[in-house]
C-alpha cells in the first residue's frame, strides 16, 4: 500500500456520512481544548501576577492549572453536548429544538456543576450574554415592545450604580475575582508609599 492509497482511504473515512458526526465530535473536542487554552492563559497570567501572592513557581503552577482546567472542562462539555444531541437525533429519527436544551442541561450539570472559581466565571460570562439574547429574542417575537429609544445608556448607568453600591456596602456578595479587581481600583489607590505605587501601580492596603 503506497502513500496515495493511504491518503485515499483516510479521505474516504473523513467524507463518510455515517462517520462524519463522530469525527466532527472528535475534531470539536480537539479544537475546543486549544480555544480554551488561548482564552484562559492570558487572563490567568494577568490576574495571577496582579492579585496572587507566592513564589514564581507557585504562580506559574496556578496559571497552568487554571488553563488546563478551563480547556479540559470546555472540551468535556462539547463532547457531552454533541454526543447527547447525536444520540437524541438517532433515537428519534430527526432533530428537535429541545434536544439542544436537554443536552446542554445535562452537560452543564456534569461538567460545570461544581462550584469552583473557574466554573463560576464561565457561568457568569454566559449568564450576561444569555440575558441579553433573551431580551433581543423577546423583542423579535413581539413579547417585549421594541424600545423607541436606545436603552443602553440607562442600562449602563443602572448596572454600574448597582455594582458599585454592592462593592461599597455588600462586597462579600460579589464574585471573588470582581472583588479583587474593584479593591485594586477603588481602595488600594487610596494609599501609597512612594512614587512607584503612586504612578505605576497600586499596592494592597496595609493589614491592621
Amino acid at each position: 500500500m503506497d502513500k496515495e492509497d493511504v491518503v485515499y482511504i483516510h479521505t474516504g473515512i473523513l467524507r463518510s456520512h455515517q462517520k462524519k458526526r463522530n469525527l466532527a465530535i472528535c475534531d470539536d473536542v480537539d479544537g475546543t481544548r486549544g480555544y480554551g487554552a488561548k482564552i484562559r492563559a492570558p487572563h490567568a497570567l494577568v490576574m495571577t501576577f496582579l492579585f496572587r501572592s507566592g513564589s514564581l513557581r507557585e504562580k506559574l503552577r496556578a496559571i497552568l492549572q487554571a488553563t488546563y482546567t478551563h480547556s479540559w472542562n470546555l472540551a468535556c462539555f462539547v463532547f457531552t453536548y454533541k454526543g447527547l444531541c447525536a444520540l437524541q437525533a438517532h433515537v428519534q429519527g430527526e432533530t428537535y429544538q429541545v434536544h439542544s436544551f436537554l443536552a446542554a442541561f445535562i452537560g452543564g450539570l456534569l461538567v460545570f456543576g461544581a462550584n469552583s472559581n473557574i466554573n463560576s466565571q464561565i457561568n457568569m460570562y454566559l449568564l450576561s450574554r444569555a440575558l441579553f439574547a433573551l431580551c433581543r429574542l423577546g423583542v423579535e417575537k413581539g413579547y417585549i415592545p421594541e424600545p423607541r429609544w436606545d436603552p443602553f445608556p440607562l442600562f449602563t448607568g443602572l448596572l454600574w450604580g448597582l455594582v458599585l453600591w454592592l462593592f461599597e456596602y455588600h462586597q462579600t456578595t460579589l464574585q471573588p475575582s470582581l472583588q479583587s479587581s474593584m479593591t485594586y481600583l477603588y481602595q488600594d489607590s487610596n494609599v501609597w508609599h512612594d512614587i512607584s505605587d503612586f504612578l505605576l501601580y497600586n499596592k494592597s492596603l496595609p493589614s491592621k
